[in-house]
């Protein structure tokens, strides 16, 4: 049998082994979250529902393996902090086997395709390993967007709450109710935690260290500077929401300036793709000679590393912190 033929099928028969494994990973965690809600009979248990959630991180470390993802990855405490940051509830463990997975299948299938061992094995690392990273910055940066969407409206109502004479934990309770998720579901768990033991401050640097948000950081503290020396926090709140409405104005006003060299970004940027295709449709054994040798393999690298810069440098120019 030829070698190629060998690695093909090892590659494959490893990464089905990877995807059983995260299967039967995944079924046992919906069994014992099956079983736990099952057990669920009282409002208390629902609060430590929600707030162990939040300690999913320390139940990571026990075995497992997320306990093996835990000793073998360089940073396990920032990755576990990004996917807290997601809102799926992904463990570090799912992350891991999602990684190892990813660079088996894609180099199988550059194999299958014909290309040579060595860059179908390269190729597989670099984006096996890559694509899972940018997945998890695409779903916190959507969420974080989401979040600051609707969190000004979460801190207008809990002005109105305040100002009806409701204490701060029910505001937090109210708001958790009434606003969507993400909103809703971290003002939950900040109530939670504070049903069981937690002080307010406390529950809100926790859940602004999970967030890294600027604007919730200005809330957690807005309501450290109360704590300390008094006042009417409604009224802070207030002039917390205005200023909060007003940093979106603004963002919106830069996006809508930037439009047009964002356009001009686009344009450009998929100008070789159009080219690509249309030399394919005229002079197809032209285009296909990149793909078929080995200089080839290099100026596509070289061509796609150029373009990744031009457009990174393109995105620089148009991004404006507030």
């Amino acid at each position: 049998m030829d070698p190629t033929t060998i690695v093909i099928i090892g590659m494959i028969g490893l990464g089905g082994g990877l995807l059983m494994m995260l299967y039967f990973e995944e079924a046992g965690k919906r069994r014992l979250a099956s079983r736990a809600r099952g057990r669920r009979q009282s409002s208390t248990a629902r609060a430590v529902r929600s707030a162990t959630r939040g300690l999913q991180l320390r139940r990571d470390r026990q075995g497992g393996l997320d306990g093996i993802i835990h000793r073998l990855a360089p940073k396990p405490e920032v990755l576990r902090a990004r996917l807290a940051a997601t809102g799926t509830g992904m463990t570090i463990g799912t992350y891991g086997l999602i990684s190892l997975i990813l660079p088996v299948v894609v180099a199988g299938l550059l194999l299958l395709r014909g290309v040579a061992p060595l860059v179908s094995i390269l190729g597989g690392v670099l984006i096996g390993l890559w694509l899972p990273h940018a997945a998890v910055g695409f779903m916190v940066g959507g969420r974080q967007k989401k979040f600051i969407k609707l969190f000004p409206d979460a801190i207008g109502l809990m002005v109105r709450g305040l100002k009806a004479g409701l204490p701060v934990s029910e505001t937090l309770i109210v708001v958790g109710r009434e606003v969507s998720d993400p909103v809703g579901e971290e003002f939950r768990r900040i109530a939670d935690q504070i049903k069981l033991g937690q002080s307010i401050e406390d529950a809100m640097w926790a859940t602004a260290k999970r967030l890294s948000l600027a604007e919730f950081n200005f809330m957690v503290i807005t309501f450290s500077v109360q704590r300390e020396t008094g006042g009417n926090l409604a009224e802070t709140l207030e002039n917390l929401d205005d200023i909060l409405r007003k940093r979106q104005q603004m963002k919106m006003k830069i996006k809508a300036m930037s439009s047009e060299a964002i356009a001009s970004a686009g344009i450009i940027g998929s100008l070789p793709f159009a080219m690509a295709a249309i030399m394919f449709v005229v002079s197809r054994d032209y285009i296909l000679t990149l793909f078929h040798s080995q200089l080839g393999y290099i100026m596509l690298a070289g061509g796609g590393g150029m373009l990744l810069a031009g457009i990174g440098v393109m995105i620089k120019m148009v991004s404006f912190d507030i």
